[in-house]
């Protein structure tokens, strides 16, 4: 497994639950109530400096997810390596009748850092051909063995 150092500022240090885990734990810096439906950019007090040629993902945990409907509006959100600002997580509540709430400390999101190409984009007439083609949402169906 590869390591990459990232220099941080923040009282919390983000913590990988596990051993081999992608996702290291970001928590709330603030208290706040998500109201059905309801979203809110929560405060992590994270500011990091990644270095040339890695990015930084924002991604849902999943507990929250399953337990609670507790997902990030822009998952996954990019942290490129030149933002020095605090790192906010836009959650969002998806239950339709149950509140949520949020404490300074509570683990929020995960952040993966992952290196990152830098692409050329080569303007042409036509692409290759390719077995998908221009299939796209839906186009494999939903089932095994059903068409969509």
């Amino acid at each position: 497994m590869d390591t990459v150092d990232v220099p941080i500022i923040s009282a919390h240090v983000p913590v990988y639950a596990h051993p081999g885990d992608a996702g290291a734990d970001l928590v709330s810096t603030e208290q706040v109530r998500l109201e059905p439906g309801q979203r809110a950019l929560v405060g992590t007090g994270v500011r990091i400096a990644l270095p040339d040629g890695y990015v930084a993902f924002v991604v849902p945990r999943s507990g929250l997810a399953a337990k609670h409907g507790i997902t990030v509006v822009n998952s996954p959100g990019t942290v490129d390596a030149g933002y020095r600002g605090e790192i906010k997580v836009t959650l969002l509540n998806t239950d339709a009748s149950h509140s949520f709430d949020v404490a300074p400390g509570d683990r929020i999101a995960q952040i993966i850092v992952m290196p990152v190409s830098r692409a050329t984009f080569l303007p042409v007439d036509a692409l290759p051909d390719s077995v998908r083609g221009d299939g796209g949402f839906g186009s494999t169906g939903y089932t095994t063995g059903r068409p969509a």
